[in-house]
């Protein structure tokens, strides 16, 4: 009965990631894809599984086309300019923005990943990365950055502003640290 339970367990280690990221992937397609193909079905009468998923990356890719030559016209600056004069959208616009950025493009912010000494006396220490090297602006001073710790199993996390010398880098790419600390530190690096 042992060995029945053993391979019943192994078997999970096997089945469950796999069938986990299918319906995730699966939930996903649908989430982005059903409002476009129910507007391709009922305006055009197309019945194209997928159409709506096909459509929003052609979209994205056009606009993406389209915004690097347009990032710096004053057609963009002006919008953004008016993204930025409204109270409640500039703060989720540029939320996101920020966001995203942090994550691809020039401006990437999780690629210094470091320990952070969160008790010296029992030595326990967390994973995070460095968002702001200088904080003088928030008068603060250059002594102190700010370091954003991940939760495990999630995407959230809590930014702490620490003293540099609580500060110990580790050389991993931002990519492989991250995997790491969301996985709960399961996943090898």
């Amino acid at each position: 009965m042992k060995k029945v339970l053993s391979y019943f367990l192994q078997g999970l280690l096997y089945t469950v990631p796999i069938v986990v990221t299918i319906v995730v992937l699966y939930k996903l397609f649908r989430w982005i894809d059903q409002p476009i193909y129910d507007l391709f079905e009922t305006l055009l009468h197309l019945n194209i599984p997928g159409i709506g998923i096909m459509t929003t990356i052609l979209l994205v890719t056009v606009l993406g086309f389209l915004g690097s030559y347009i990032v710096a016209t004053p057609i963009w600056n002006f919008i953004e300019r008016g993204i930025q004069r409204t109270p409640l959208v500039k703060i989720i616009y540029t939320g996101v923005k920020d966001m995203i950025a942090a994550f691809v493009g020039d401006k990437r912010r999780f690629n210094t990943p470091v320990l952070v000494m969160i008790n010296k006396e029992n030595n326990i220490q967390r994973i995070g990365f460095i968002t702001q090297h200088d904080l003088s602006e928030l008068g603060l001073g250059n002594e102190k950055v700010a370091v954003y710790l991940p939760m495990s199993y999630s995407f959230s996390g809590i930014v702490v502003i620490c003293l540099k010398e609580n500060i110990t880098p580790i050389d991993a790419t931002g990519a492989e640290m991250m995997k790491f600390v969301i996985s709960g530190g399961v996943t090898e690096v």
